[in-house]
């Protein structure tokens, strides 16, 4: 979305966020969060409007263009308040501290988020989108802003008093009482309430809107594996063919939009986080593991191959987001009339391309914001399977004239106004983009994968590390803000799983130093558990996110790369860690452990049993590859591999008959070493079929 550039450009003109930079030329008297803004309002003892968004966000779109572009409004706002505009992706520190507050006081919360609060900052009103006008519910800024403003001059002590106890309750929410560490019965607890709230129909949890959430599916894959309950593996298969399907996936272009509107995965909200990309990439990946079904194995590449086309930049980072909206109108992109479909396809193709995609001459896309009727959601409406003997074809006949048919679609859409991309490079988001690439890379045998994860971590450690201090964001040739424990624990986590697909041991090397790192500076040595910020510039109390929401929490990928860490580096101090945090945050994940999977999948590890196969071998001879392989091909998700090379290995780790040799540690116990592929999967509880 371009800004508007009939105005004078306001302070935000200097930011390098795409999100604030959409902000830059409204009339609205925008400050970036800082000193300066903070400084004002106590100066003209104003209270201050907070605004937090992103720059994919459709309806931050819209309050842009309804609100914050109007004159009317920005001058209300204007006379009324110190206005400040937060890029929520720029600055999780802040959204996480505000989105605390919109909970604490009952609000339905989203973005964009707006919240008011005093010069001292006492927050005292929270709202999501706001209309100009009163209407359908909702107050209107018109009438807002002047309500406020009358409270404010009457009551104004009360607000300090509102600010100052919704300030003490969020206090109060994070305090935890540590309890007994998490067992089998969390894990059992978390896949029967998954298995009431899944959807028998249409795949995924709980009713529209439906969000794709990975690490619910990678959680059941673990439990499948721990436990051989086919019901588990069931629910992920179904999950992951019906989103593939639907129209969530961007069948011409490949990638997923951000969740679906209604509970069929048909009807999407169509921008695409690089966050959804990987976490779907590894969920894919650990499927086709777990079933060798190569169907999974394919998206999993068509999801990164979407994402190296439009989200990598030259320099190795990726870019956060591609916006929902262009030339003002929400999918436009993405979108197709049967006259268009007609118009760029041979007649044979374009039925085809009928049938598969289920198009309507009415259209499946006409909601009542104003969409024009005749816009189709291109999905695979019937089965391949189904379709191929009634057009007279083979399965692989249909799947190759399908490939054609997706070929042209998507050079005629190329031709169309793009999406905009959000083209700040996030630590985090990148972390889990490595993670992807390198185990994607890895399993599916794919070096290009891998040396893209590579070269994003290169770019990270070359460009976004300095003195030891991990900053989280990297645009226009800047990098800036340090980071937080998302930065540090997702960055680690990408680095290990490219450890694992490489080998390399400065990948690991980093990996060790950073969590030591995360550690110093999040950890707290009373309680347990991390937390988001060293510091909290919002004057709020210090958080520790535990919830696995659209990412999973910083405290969940921490606990995993403890886990991780403990054995690939020796460090037991790590293990005590993590079964702090289970003790820390056991209450709280009884309560709703389906809310918390990605920290019970790494609880899963911690439980055992749990595998590391410390390989004696040289990554250049074949018994050293055979060796890998035979782990490569099968699903095992509580396990870890580190290589030593025969002249460096040391005391204790020789190779048995000068061949590639694994020693393998089960939780604390070491097995006999092997040079045997076949007696070392043995040795990992693999069973092996009988010829």
């Amino acid at each position: 979305m371009q800004p508007k550039q009939e105005n004078k450009p306001n302070r935000l003109i200097n930011e390098k966020s795409p999100y604030l930079l959409q902000h830059a030329y409204n009339p609205a008297d925008w400050y970036p969060w800082g000193q300066e803004a903070l400084d004002k309002a106590k100066a003209e003892d104003k209270p201050i409007f907070l605004s937090i968004g992103y720059a994919s966000c459709h309806w931050c779109h819209v309050m842009e263009e309804e609100c914050f572009s109007d004159q009317q409004v920005a001058d209300l706002l204007n006379q009324s308040f110190v206005c400040i505009k937060v890029d929520r992706e720029e600055r999780p520190d802040l959204d996480a501290a505000y989105m605390a507050v919109c909970q604490a006081m009952g609000r339905n919360c989203g973005w964009p988020l707006n919240i008011l609060m005093t010069p001292k900052l006492n927050p005292f009103f929270a709202a999501s989108y706001i209309p100009k006008h009163s209407g359908r519910g909702l107050t209107g800024m018109l009438d807002l802003v002047p309500q406020v403003m009358q409270i404010w001059k009457l009551q104004r002590s009360q607000l300090e008093i509102v600010g100052a106890d919704i300030k003490s309750r969020i206090e109060a929410m994070e305090k935890r009482t540590p309890q007994k560490g998490l067992g089998k019965e969390a894990l059992k607890d978390a896949y029967d309430r998954l298995t009431l709230d899944f959807d028998k129909e249409n795949g995924g949890f709980g009713t529209a809107p439906k969000f794709p959430r990975p690490h619910n599916l990678l959680f059941l894959l673990r439990y499948y594996a721990r436990t051989g309950q086919k019901n588990a593996l069931s629910l992920v298969e179904k999950t992951l063919t019906q989103m593939r399907l639907g129209g969530i996936y961007d069948q011409i272009g490949f990638g997923f939009h951000r969740y679906s509107t209604d509970e069929k995965w048909l009807v999407p909200h169509f921008e695409k986080m690089l966050y959804d990309q990987a976490l779907m990439v590894i969920a894919y990946t650990e499927a086709f593991q777990a079933t060798g079904a190569r169907r999974y194995a394919l998206a999993a590449k068509e999801t990164l191959d979407y994402a190296l086309r439009d989200l990598a930049s030259l320099n190795g980072g990726f870019y956060s987001a591609q916006d929902a909206d262009t030339e003002g109108e929400e999918g436009k992109f993405y979108l197709w009339t049967i006259d268009e479909v007609l118009d760029t396809l041979p007649p044979a193709d374009a039925e085809l391309a009928v049938h598969i995609y289920g198009l309507k001459p009415e259209g499946n896309f006409t909601e009542a914001s104003g969409h024009p009727k005749g816009k189709n959601i291109l999905h695979i409406a019937e089965p391949l399977e189904e379709l191929a003997p009634y057009k007279g074809l083979t399965l692989q006949e249909l799947i190759t004239r399908l490939h054609s048919i997706r070929e042209a679609l998507f050079e005629a859409r190329k031709k169309r106004a793009p999406p905009a991309i959000d083209d700040k490079v996030l630590t985090d988001w990148n972390g889990l983009m490595i993670s992807a690439l390198a185990k994607a890379g890895n399993v599916l045998n794919e070096a290009k994968y891998v040396e893209a994860a590579k070269k994003t971590a290169d770019f990270i450690l070359n460009q976004m590390l300095k003195d030891d201090v991990l900053y989280h964001r990297y645009a226009k040739g800047e990098t800036a803000v340090e980071g937080f424990l998302d930065d540090y624990a997702f960055f680690v986590y990408g680095l290990i799983e490219l450890y694992q697909a490489t080998l390399e041991d400065k990948y690991l090397q980093a990996a060790s130093a950073l969590t030591k790192t995360m550690v110093t500076k999040f950890w707290d040595d009373k309680n347990g558990g991390f937390y988001q910020t060293q510091n909290s510039e919002a004057a709020m109390p210090k958080i520790k996110q535990l919830y696995d929401g659209a990412v999973p929490s910083g405290n969940s990928v921490a606990l995993q790369d403890l886990l991780w860490l403990s054995r690939l580096a020796d460090e037991p101090t790590y293990n005590t860690l993590a079964a702090q945090m289970t003790k820390t945050f056991a209450q709280e994940i009884e309560g709703a452990p389906e809310a918390c999977t990605f920290f019970l999948s790494a609880t899963d590890f911690l439980i055992g049993p749990s595998y590391s196969v410390i390989l004696v071998g040289d990554l250049k001879q074949k018994d050293t590859s055979d060796m890998l392989n035979a782990l490569r091909k099968h699903y095992l998700p509580s396990t870890v591999i580190a290589l030593k090379h025969p002249s460096k290995a040391g005391l204790g780790y020789q190779q048995i008959e000068g061949k590639a040799t694994a020693y393998i540690c089960r939780d604390q116990t070491c097995l006999p070493p092997t040079n045997s592929p076949m007696s070392m999967l043995e040795q990992l509880g693999v069973k092996q079929e009988k010829h």
